[in-house]
């Protein structure tokens, strides 16, 4: 068993993944691209927003007694070694090679939290200088008298970062990519901004949610000082620097970010929705875009509003599972047609679709609608985006509204409700 609050937990991990108790695969949809992908893999893990729903490969290790931090120290280093593996298209992986890269990424990182880890542990083993990079990587210092919800949940928001950054290396293996971790911080902190000044006022809640952030950042004085005093009298997209237009999966994190700002907190207002729609036009993001991004921070709050104090407090649950649902419809209206082509072809899927709609389905036929939901899905990246594996969730949400999308021939015998 791998017990990441003690040394030696990746050399553990390893020995796990040659004995197949973890197995380092994942199904690919070819039909999206690459960074769509990555974002959407990663968007179900709750990495995005600094919390570990679930991991990528071991999935199926005993975590009843990891804290938090661990969860996350795990999630951190799964979601490295997932981008590096897709770098590899179909080579072979090599453990050692992917720890060298990893060293070396981390050994030109420019974040004030391991600047100088390096220098510290030259004794140690590279699997033991990054243990402890890592652990410094989701751990934050937070330095507030409140009793703020947000501390009880959020560690380092901005290590999804690290990801980023390390994908960006293994494409370019440029020095110069490594300092850019603190201009997308700073632009990160500028979207949150934004989106908390988006409806004309700044709440008790935003002013922590911003500490928390803030103290993710691991900035120097003087860049922690500007961004302080950006959130004092509020942002405009001036304050973005020319860095966000060059990265899709940072776009998509900036965007991601704001939706979670402004629903986290309550029900969006008029002028918070107007908000998104103008960020994602600045970022050169779609309608598609922006929609998914809203069913993923919708999703997010729904399957961890049990487990995150903040989010308990938040819109109601009933609410929040309405708009997702609508978000559905849209998703799925989209695709109508040539969903209703690819469903007639499935025989079984359309005999659970009917089913559910009067008697709730066990969970072998939920597996099979969840399979067979995903093939459909390989032909049409917009639902792709949320059926990847650990979509179960959502089919109760799915089933819901298919009926409502399907030609009467599909509804034969329905009992009205």
């Amino acid at each position: 068993m791998v017990a990441p609050g003690s040394k030696g937990w990746i050399n553990k991990y390893f020995d796990l993944v040659e004995k197949d108790q973890i197995r380092l695969v994942y199904s690919e949809i070819a039909e999206i691209e690459r960074d769509e992908f990555i974002h959407a893999a990663l968007g179900r893990t709750g990495i995005i927003f600094g919390f570990p729903s679930r991991r990528i490969f071991a999935k199926d290790l005993d975590d009843s007694k990891w804290t938090t931090e661990e969860k996350l120290k795990i999630l951190l280093f799964e979601s490295q070694l997932f981008v590096y593996k897709l770098q590899l298209e179909g080579e072979a992986f090599n453990k050692e090679e992917f720890i060298d890269a990893l060293v070396d990424f981390y050994g030109h990182h420019n974040a004030n939290s391991i600047t100088k880890l390096f220098t510290f542990f030259i004794k140690e083993t590279k699997e033991e200088k990054l243990e402890s990079v890592i652990s410094k990587r989701v751990d934050i210092k937070v330095k507030l008298l409140d009793n703020s919800l947000w501390v009880n949940y959020l560690n380092n928001v901005f290590m999804y970062l690290d990801v980023l950054l390390f994908n960006d290396f293994l494409k370019h293996r440029k020095k110069s990519t490594f300092y850019n971790y603190d201009e997308m911080a700073m632009n990160s902190l500028t979207a949150i901004t934004l989106a908390a000044y988006s409806d004309g006022i700044l709440e008790e809640k935003e002013k922590s949610m911003f500490s928390i952030f803030l103290a993710s950042a691991n900035l120097s004085d003087l860049l922690r000082e500007i961004a302080e005093e950006r959130f004092q009298r509020g942002s405009s997209f001036d304050d973005f620097t020319d860095h966000v237009k060059h990265n899709w999966l940072f776009r998509r994190f900036l965007l991601d970010l704001s939706t979670f700002v402004v629903f986290s907190n309550h029900a969006a207002a008029p002028e918070e929705k107007s908000h998104l729609i103008h960020l994602s036009n600045f970022l050169e993001l779609t309608e598609t875009h922006l929609t998914e991004s809203l069913a993923l921070t919708e999703y997010f709050i729904i399957n961890n509003q049990d487990k995150i104090p903040l989010l308990d407090e938040s819109s109601s649950l009933e609410k929040v599972y309405s708009n997702l649902s609508k978000r559905w419809i849209k998703i799925l209206g989209r695709n109508k047609d040539k969903f209703v082509t690819e469903l007639k072809q499935s025989k079984e899927l359309v005999s659970l679709i009917r089913k559910s709609t009067t008697t709730e389905l066990t969970k072998e036929e939920k597996d099979a609608v969840k399979k067979q939901f995903l093939d459909i899905a390989r032909s049409m990246p917009s639902m792709a985006i949320f059926l990847l594996p650990g979509g179960t969730f959502l089919l109760p949400i799915i089933l819901k509204i298919i009926p409502d999308l399907m030609p009467s021939a599909f509804r034969d015998n329905e009992v009205e409700k």
